[in-house]
Protein backbone atom coordinates (compact mmCIF):
# COMPACT_ATOMS: atom_id res chain seq x y z
CA UNK A 1 0.00 0.00 0.00
CA UNK A 2 2.92 2.57 0.51
CA UNK A 3 4.80 1.55 -2.48
CA UNK A 4 1.91 2.40 -4.35
CA UNK A 5 1.01 6.04 -2.09
CA UNK A 6 4.68 6.36 -3.43
CA UNK A 7 4.57 5.61 -6.97
CA UNK A 8 0.98 7.59 -7.56
CA UNK A 9 2.43 10.77 -5.46
CA UNK A 10 5.92 10.46 -7.70
CA UNK A 11 3.91 10.53 -10.49
CA UNK A 12 1.63 13.48 -9.41
CA UNK A 13 4.93 15.49 -8.78
CA UNK A 14 6.37 14.64 -11.90
CA UNK A 15 3.19 15.66 -14.05
CA UNK A 16 3.07 18.83 -11.96
CA UNK A 17 6.39 19.82 -12.32
CA UNK A 18 6.53 18.77 -16.11
CA UNK A 19 3.63 21.04 -16.57
CA UNK A 20 4.99 24.55 -15.74
CA UNK A 21 3.48 27.51 -16.68
CA UNK A 22 4.95 30.50 -18.72
CA UNK A 23 3.49 34.09 -18.07
CA UNK A 24 4.47 36.95 -20.93
CA UNK A 25 2.48 39.82 -21.92
CA UNK A 26 0.33 40.14 -24.68
CA UNK A 27 2.37 40.83 -27.88
CA UNK A 28 0.34 44.18 -28.24
CA UNK A 29 1.81 45.59 -24.74
CA UNK A 30 4.73 47.28 -25.32
CA UNK A 31 7.26 46.88 -22.19
CA UNK A 32 8.78 50.03 -20.76
CA UNK A 33 12.44 51.29 -22.26
CA UNK A 34 15.08 51.52 -19.59
CA UNK A 35 16.29 55.18 -21.49
CA UNK A 36 12.65 56.18 -21.49
CA UNK A 37 12.26 55.90 -17.55
CA UNK A 38 15.73 57.16 -17.28
CA UNK A 39 14.50 60.38 -19.17
CA UNK A 40 11.66 60.40 -16.91
CA UNK A 41 13.66 60.07 -13.86
CA UNK A 42 15.86 63.45 -15.32
CA UNK A 43 12.73 65.35 -15.30
CA UNK A 44 11.55 63.99 -12.28
CA UNK A 45 14.81 65.52 -10.46
CA UNK A 46 14.48 69.07 -12.43
CA UNK A 47 10.80 69.17 -11.37
CA UNK A 48 10.87 67.95 -8.07
CA UNK A 49 14.53 67.90 -6.42
CA UNK A 50 17.46 65.94 -5.67
CA UNK A 51 15.49 63.38 -3.18
CA UNK A 52 12.18 64.60 -3.74
CA UNK A 53 11.13 61.71 -6.10
CA UNK A 54 8.72 59.46 -5.20
CA UNK A 55 8.03 57.18 -8.08
CA UNK A 56 9.16 56.77 -11.96
CA UNK A 57 8.00 55.22 -14.46
CA UNK A 58 8.27 55.90 -18.64
CA UNK A 59 5.03 58.20 -18.89
CA UNK A 60 4.83 59.55 -15.25
CA UNK A 61 6.47 60.83 -11.92
CA UNK A 62 5.77 61.54 -8.69
CA UNK A 63 7.29 63.76 -6.06
CA UNK A 64 6.73 63.54 -1.91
Amino acid sequence: MTHRFAAASLTLLATVLCSACVFAPPSNVRVADSAEVAKMGEQAVATCGAGQVKEVSAKSFTCK
